[in-house]
């Protein structure tokens, strides 16, 4: 009864969803104008649900608003709710039409324009009317993209998530480091290199402390080498490989962004013995969080993609 008498006539998800407006605009006069509806509206929906719950959901000064603790636990969960309609509503759709249906993607720019790529380009020819949302972002920041449900799972490094209760990880396969150059480079030509023999030349690599860069670093030390004065520093692979291609320059890249989405004729991997650690790369996802038809495909997929990657 307590159910049916003050929660389930009473609480409406279009309530959920001003609460949820209020919270992420932290002002009520922002979310009448974010929703197109009244403060006065804002204000009585905020009153009605404190009143049914009998606890106070925001705490409201000259300020702005902000969720007490009650109206963050209720945000939490509405969240969630709002989360599996939304999945309901797609799986529907792809149940009435098994070609279509969306995925949403979370991960960083070396795997999205890799991995990623290679993952969507397959599915995308078997299924030509299913949809893929990329959130391409630092690795940091890929736990709270999936955290807050705004994707439905993560292609990314396994370390430090393995052990963490709040996701599920499966791994795809370790990702090894390459020495590159253009192909039109003399460096090319040569049969025989060391890390020694390149220290001085012109390198793209990725900032000492980001990216791969510490990975990167703990290799030139094991050849007793300190980590270059590079040309040009980036996280972005893109642009590493562009430099790379015009044969001024060298790079340290994982090895299967030469492989996907195609195959990169115009850069070359040096024979050079590189002291790196294997990368884990996996599909990260929420637990106990149901997956639409679409995402679990993306991860059948990966996996397939993934088997040539292994060592």
């Amino acid at each position: 009864m307590e159910w049916s008498e003050r929660i389930g006539r009473r609480i409406r998800l279009r309530d959920l969803h001003i609460l949820l407006a209020v919270a992420q605009c932290k002002s009520m006069a922002k979310a009448a104008e974010h929703l197109a509806i009244s403060k006065p509206a804002i204000s009585k929906v905020v009153a009605d649900l404190e009143h049914a719950l009998g606890v106070r959901l925001l705490e409201r000064d000259r300020h702005g608003a902000e969720p007490t603790i009650y109206g963050a636990a209720l945000l939490k969960r509405s969240v969630a709710a709002f989360d599996e309609l939304r999945e309901s509503v797609n799986d529907i759709a792809f149940l009435a039409d098994p070609t279509a249906g969306q995925v949403r993607i979370g991960s960083t720019p070396l795997l999205s324009s890799s991995f990623v790529s290679g993952v969507v380009d397959r599915l995308s020819q078997r299924y030509p009317r299913m949809g893929f949302a990329l959130e391409v972002t630092d690795a940091d920041a890929l736990d709270g993209e999936l955290s807050e449900r705004n994707v439905d799972l993560l292609v990314a490094q396994i370390l430090g998530r393995v052990t963490d209760e709040t996701f599920s990880v499966e791994p795809l396969y370790d990702d090894s480091s390459v020495v590159v150059v253009g192909a039109q480079s003399p460096w090319a030509r040569r049969r025989k290199i060391t890390l020694h023999d390149l220290a001085d030349e012109s390198w793209v690599l990725p900032p000492p402390k980001r990216a791969f860069g510490p990975v990167y670093v703990t290799a030139f030390r094991a050849a007793g080498l300190d980590y270059p004065r590079a040309t040009v520093f980036t996280i972005s692979p893109e642009a590493r490989i562009s430099l790379v291609a015009t044969g001024r320059f060298l790079s340290i890249v994982p090895n299967s962004i030469l492989r996907l989405p195609r195959p990169r004729a115009e850069i070359k991997i040096l024979p050079v013995k590189l002291s790196a650690a294997r990368v884990p790369f996996g599909i990260i996802t929420l637990k106990n969080r149901t997956l639409s038809p679409a995402a679990q495909l993306f991860i059948e997929h990966a996996r397939l993609l993934a088997k040539p990657l292994r060592p």
